[in-house]
């Protein structure tokens, strides 16, 4: 435990370089932006998960999945989710795609591809049924949410019915209560963590690489009231998209006929999105590199980098 305390401290007072320029903005909807991270070639359009920051996809200057697209026959834009407003509370996660995610689409006013990471990724496949884009990537993401442990399920829905009365007050869902859900996935990892990063040189590049993603993983805006209602009781309990049942502007999206060509990259080691939620309905990319591994782990390049702008360039060949 001390080793592990004077590792947080350390993590705390670690030097954070300075902040990146900002990103051209190419639309708004609402409180949502379009970046543009420039680039030759189609446009793909990154829709992140509602729960933490965009920045997974841009981590740093030298671990960024869209900046190194950029230069490689794609022009990648991200969907910056924003801060929910107090006016926001009966926005549900349909509602994000909606009122957000589609006007931002069809603002770019070009063919697109669509690539979706977490809970983007299943923002992704309604956002593709309803717009048919050049092709559709998910990457870790849940579908079938039956898939998830019956433990994990189990111990959202009690999180989310303690904080659901201070919740629906204050119109929002704190990032911090989903992060607790997240903490318990594995308890000992959160601690063994900080017990390594102690022992690091606060110079190396291993050190710089744990605090932004440490950084990354402790920030986030919260979820609409609504939005966190939906998550829990409809998705994650209800399987409501797994069956069927989860209506998107009127639609019910079905993922077994996607409108464009698909690929859905599942990880077998990842234990926050597990393997068996995936929608697997178009072709599958399976790799062994965690959820958060595959898009900035030091194998993410060759991993998930390389494949998926190979896969693009054959979809916007073919």
């Amino acid at each position: 435990m001390a080793a592990a305390l004077a590792g947080l401290t350390a993590y705390q007072q670690a030097e954070r370089p300075p902040a990146s320029p900002p990103v051209p903005v190419a639309a708004e909807a609402g409180r949502a932006r379009l970046l543009d991270y420039g680039g030759d070639g189609p446009a793909a359009i990154f829709v992140p998960s509602l729960i933490n920051p965009p920045t997974i996809l841009d981590l740093a200057e030298d671990n960024s999945l869209l900046r190194w697209l950029g230069g490689q026959g794609v022009h990648p834009f991200l969907v910056d989710w924003g801060t929910p407003g107090q006016d926001e509370a009966d926005r549900t996660v349909a509602g994000h795609i909606e009122t957000l995610l589609l006007p931002l689409i069809d603002a770019l006013d070009r063919p697109a591809h669509l690539i979706g990471y977490c809970l983007g990724g299943t923002m992704a496949i309604a956002a593709a049924a309803l717009r048919n884009p050049l092709s559709l990537t998910t990457m870790a993401a849940p579908w079938r949410f039956d898939g998830f442990p019956d433990e994990a399920r189990e111990g959202l829905l009690h999180l989310w019915e303690k904080a659901e009365p201070a919740a629906r007050e204050i119109g929002a869902l704190p990032m911090e209560v989903l992060q607790t859900g997240f903490w318990k996935l594995d308890p000992a990892r959160t601690v063994s963590k900080f017990e390594m990063f102690g022992r690091l040189d606060p110079d190396s590049d291993k050190a710089r690489a744990f605090v932004a993603l440490e950084d990354w993983a402790n920030d986030g805006a919260p979820l609409t009231y609504c939005a966190g209602r939906e998550l829990v009781e409809d998705l994650f309990c209800g399987n409501a998209s797994g069956e069927g049942r989860w209506t998107v502007a009127g639609m019910a999206i079905d993922p077994a006929a996607p409108p464009c060509p698909t690929l859905d990259i599942v990880s077998t080691s990842d234990r926050i999105v597990p393997e068996a939620t995936a929608a697997r309905a178009g072709e599958v990319l399976t790799l062994a590199q965690g959820h958060v591994g595959m898009v900035v782990g030091s194998r993410g390049r060759t991993a998930l980098w390389e494949p998926l702008a190979q896969w693009l360039s054959q979809v916007q060949h073919s």
